[in-house]
């Protein structure tokens, strides 16, 4: 197996856990990597599985250049498609139902950025240094978060920074934003962080996390409709699923895994105890869902303690993975 040196300080969070839950079920089976990134996850199981055949999609083609270098020893078992994944899937399922694409096996999806975007992308992701007010995951789709920053009204701000970014001070941020803006619009990462940081209250002007985390968190969210993508995404992905084929998703926020839970749930199988013993491994009741769903985790999956030690990003990962029931017609 890949000894997993990371690219620009990425390491692939939960890796243990994904290949663990997201075992093949026949050796030459397709994989589809929705949120390829930089092919932690995609170059672990191919040096795993020998036979396995992947798919990566990655809106960003810089992100995708950097995935397809490191993945170029494993030449034709490997395509690449730049592409918002919920995009991917809606297009995929056409072809699938077309009978002109093969159902995949296992798909994955992991929801946080990579290092890349913090450290080297330039486009405003982080709170370190001074850049241009960006965050757009797709260098060519039509808003920034300079855009909402600066034409969103009081009321939609306010709604982007509370329901995105859990964001306590978000009245009294979206208050400022919008009085700052009117002396010259917001379009740097430096000039946002200094207004927040001097709205919030002085005991968390100088704390451990930056003031501003939060509201940058949310305008990436909305920049890019992460909670949208998701939705429609893991329903179409769910759908394209080959028989026992088996969804992951590794979620960095609230939001994001209560989207995955609540898609889980709503496609689980409701089964009778008296009949079933083994949820895992019993057929579907007649008249059951099509495409139901066995959830094999019933809590989250978070990191390991030696993980969270290694690599502190992680500490907020939430692993959910769930398989096709048996029986389940494709």
């Amino acid at each position: 197996m890949s000894d997993q040196k990371p690219v620009f300080g990425h390491v692939p969070v939960m890796l243990r856990e994904t290949l663990d839950y997201l075992v093949p079920p026949a050796p030459d089976c397709l994989m589809v990597d929705g949120t390829l990134g930089l092919a932690g996850h995609s170059s672990a199981f191919l040096d795993r599985y020998a036979s396995l055949r992947l798919i990566g999609v990655d809106a960003d083609p810089e992100v995708q250049a950097i995935a397809k270098a490191r993945l170029e020893p494993y030449g034709g078992r490997v395509r690449f498609v730049g592409s918002y994944f919920d995009q991917f899937f809606a297009e995929y399922l056409a072809g699938v139902e077309a009978g002109t694409e093969e159902r995949p096996a296992l798909v994955l999806f992991d929801f946080g950025l990579s290092m890349f975007h913090f450290k080297e992308s330039g486009r405003g992701f982080s709170l370190q240094g001074d850049e241009a007010l960006d965050m757009r995951l797709d260098p060519a789709a039509p808003r920034t978060a300079a855009d909402l920053v600066n034409e969103l009204d009081e009321r939609e701000l306010f709604k982007v920074l509370s329901e995105y970014g859990e964001e306590p001070f978000a009245y009294k941020i979206s208050r400022a934003i919008v009085r700052e803006r009117q002396a010259a619009r917001i379009d740097s990462t430096g000039r946002l962080a200094d207004i927040i940081r001097g709205t919030v209250p002085p005991k968390f002007r100088y704390g451990r996390i930056h003031p501003a985390t939060r509201s940058f968190q949310a305008l990436r969210i909305a920049v890019n409709d992460e909670p949208g993508r998701i939705e429609r995404g893991l329903a179409a992905a769910i759908d394209c699923l080959a028989p026992d084929g088996i969804v992951a998703c590794i979620s960095f926020h609230s939001l994001e895994d209560r989207i995955v839970k609540l898609a889980f749930r709503e496609k689980a199988v409701k089964r009778e105890r008296a009949y079933f013993k083994d949820a895992r491994e019993s057929p579907i009741p007649e008249g059951e869902a099509e495409r139901a769903l066995v959830v094999l985790t019933k809590r989250p999956v978070e990191p390991a303690d030696d993980e969270v030690a290694a690599n502190p990003a992680s500490r907020s990962a939430k692993l959910r993975v769930a398989r096709l029931a048996k029986g389940a017609r494709s």
